[in-house]
């Protein structure tokens, strides 16, 4: 619980920073080595991990538009 009140008490821009940094690397490697698995190339998988991994970055963004 800690973790999240220091989270939430970071700027917005301090957050955006922090999710991206967290959540891009581990869905890159989630797509690229899940990606055999359903016959896509590795690279192509990792792209789709991103795309994947954008999503809580997208909830922040929409979370913050609606409170402020």
């Amino acid at each position: 619980m800690a973790l999240l009140r220091r989270f939430e008490a970071m700027s917005f821009s301090a957050q955006l920073i922090a999710v991206a940094v967290v959540c891009d690397p581990i869905g890159f490697a989630a797509g690229y080595l899940l990606a055999p698995e359903f016959g896509v190339e590795p690279i192509l998988g990792g792209v789709y991990g991103l795309v994947a991994a954008s999503v809580p970055l997208s909830l922040l963004v929409l979370r913050e538009s609606m409170s402020g």
